[in-house]
């Protein structure tokens, strides 16, 4: 049975299974009457319980011989603003009016936040049980996961917002990778690809643009991001930095047709050092350095060749593979040290897939799709509240953005 309770003799329980079975509708769960309130309302009074018996230090009923005794004093009714609408609690009082409850303190409107609490622990990766741990320790109350997953439901309505939100007409920089989980589906554990796309504004500040839950990463699936994106308001992409995935530059100048392309070469020399035996690849790496660190595209294309000259033989798919990709893989020898130094790597939006990966490691195997987009939805806004600051040398760079995007960037001004 699922319950929410208080440690000792707090009052009434809330039969969870039978309340929900109630519930016919989202109204029944999120409106003005609905059970999440009742749950929150519930939770809240059980904690202020457990504050003045510890004020007390004693039960409810329970008296002692002091010199100064201290009773309760029955309760007060106040209200109380949460993120799902206000209601009244009852407030415990003592006959000195000493106690003072810290989830909703004296002359505060809005209560503790409760459920943000919750939403917040959620966010930084905390699995239910070390939530449940968490309001244990610190309130004395006794939370089910189904409460717990109920109040982090509500931020699926914050998510589609999110999702639809108005965007800049024009992103001078634009990184799109993809991310792996693992989602059950109908009692099968399946893989879900997240795509993730980071926009650079002309201010220089970073955003997540959107994230995609898809089964599998694709070029197909990509376009249908970059035509959402346009719906969305994007009319004009200067630069996209993607990983090597066939068909992604085509997906992406179907809907976007002046941007240039940059595949990442810091993915490219991975996916070759793969296939260079042990025993070569000290020597394979110095001699491949020179393609991609030359003065310019004609000295980084005559190094190619060189290292097909030695190497073409036994490694042709390596050498191949380079040739193949080559339009834009050397994008970036167009561009000044200031801008080849963020574009020749997705490394930025790598980072911030590393910082999610810490906030989705606990989950193993997400139980559907939703809590997948609840987590990395989640995960991101923790993220995106450390993003205040500009890219380094932003200055620079964007007055060599008007100058070599001449008109570009004064789109929609």
């Amino acid at each position: 049975m699922s319950t929410v309770k208080a440690s000792g003799n707090m009052g009434n329980i809330i039969n969870y299974e039978e309340e929900i079975k109630k519930c016919k509708t989202q109204d029944d769960l999120f409106g003005e009457n609905g059970l999440l309130k009742k749950l929150i309302k519930d939770a809240i009074e059980k904690m202020m319980e457990a504050e003045i018996e510890e004020y007390m230090g004693r039960k409810k009923y329970e008296r002692t011989d002091t010199d100064e005794p201290e009773y309760r004093n029955g309760y007060r009714k106040k209200t109380v603003k949460s993120s799902v609408g206000e209601f009244d609690v009852n407030i415990p009082r003592d006959r000195q009016s000493g106690f003072k409850p810290i989830i909703i303190e004296n002359y505060q409107s809005t209560c503790g936040e409760f459920d943000k609490k919750i939403i917040g622990m959620y966010a930084k990766g905390m699995t239910v049980r070390d939530i449940q741990a968490q309001i244990r320790e610190v309130y004395g109350v006794e939370v089910s996961p189904d409460f717990i997953s109920m109040v982090t439901d509500k931020v699926m309505t914050n998510v589609a917002d999110w999702q639809n939100r108005l965007l800049d007409k024009v992103y001078p920089i634009v990184y799109m990778d993809a991310m792996h989980f693992k989602v059950r589906d109908d009692g099968r554990v399946v893989n879900r690809a997240a795509y993730i796309c980071l926009g650079i504004n002309k201010e220089g500040m970073k955003d997540i643009l959107g994230i995609w839950i898809g089964e599998s990463e694709g070029a197909k699936f990509w376009l249908g991001v970059c035509n959402e994106l346009k719906v969305r308001g994007v009319q004009d992409i200067l630069l996209a930095c993607v990983d090597g995935l066939k068909g992604f530059p085509e997906a992406i100048k179907s809907v976007f047709p002046d941007a240039e392309i940059q595949t990442c070469i810091i993915r490219q020399i991975r996916n070759s050092i793969k296939y260079v035996a042990s025993k070569d690849k000290k020597e394979f790496m110095k001699d491949l350095k020179p393609v991609y660190k030359a003065a310019s595209e004609e000295i980084g294309f005559q190094n190619l060749e060189l290292l097909e000259s030695k190497w073409g033989k036994k490694y042709s798919i390596i050498i191949k593979s380079w040739y193949d990709n080559w339009e834009n893989l050397s994008t970036f020898f167009k561009y000044p040290p200031e801008i080849r130094k963020i574009i020749y790597t997705t490394n930025t939006l790598e980072g911030f897939n590393r910082q999610l990966r810490k906030v989705t490691k606990t989950k193993s195997v997400f139980p559907n799709d939703e809590a997948l987009k609840k987590s990395l939805y989640l995960g991101t806004m923790d993220i995106l509240k450390k993003w205040t600051m500009p890219v380094a040398n932003w200055g620079q760079v964007v007055a060599q953005f008007a100058i070599l995007f001449e008109g570009r960037l004064e789109l929609g001004l």
